[in-house]
């Protein structure tokens, strides 16, 4: 039976990047009694672990002394779900397309393309230090299709 109550729940741990295993956990343990699938399971638990670590490594600077705050929602329909680091923030447009040129043999620079590809909306707020993410479970048609005809 899929549950129809929705959960909001906020994680505040410290920023290690053991940290990610129990978060990961935490999180992807909500999604079954809401009826997502595994597709949806594995694109989130993707999204996070790069979103924590990127919060990790780049964020905070490997400083465990500071927090990574994970704030979640899930309902029937989507899981929501935010990453905030208490670094100094970035610009994402700045990031590099890790698919051309030098980028391309790189062996990390891939976070942000994959939370992309896995997650129906990704957004940083206007600092860089917090990003926003959202699955569906039914994805939206796009109004091109709508309007085309088959066969």
């Amino acid at each position: 039976m899929v549950s129809k109550t929705p959960i909001n729940f906020s994680i505040v741990t410290k920023s290690r990047p053991s940290a990610v295993v129990g978060v990961c956990e935490e999180i992807l343990s909500k999604l079954e009694p809401f009826g997502f699938d595994n597709d949806d399971t594995f694109a989130v638990h993707l999204a996070l672990e790069e979103a924590f670590l990127n919060s990790v490594k780049h964020g905070n600077k490997m400083d465990s002394s500071k927090e990574v705050k994970i704030e979640c929602s899930v309902d029937s329909d989507k899981i929501e779900i935010s990453v905030t680091d208490q670094g100094e923030g970035f610009e994402p447009a700045s990031v590099a397309d890790p698919r051309y040129g030098n980028d391309l043999y790189k062996p990390g620079g891939r976070g942000l393309l994959l939370m992309n590809s896995y997650m129906d909306m990704v957004k940083f707020n206007e600092r860089g230090n917090s990003l926003y993410m959202v699955r569906y479970k039914e994805k939206p048609r796009l109004a091109k299709d709508q309007g085309q005809k088959r066969g």
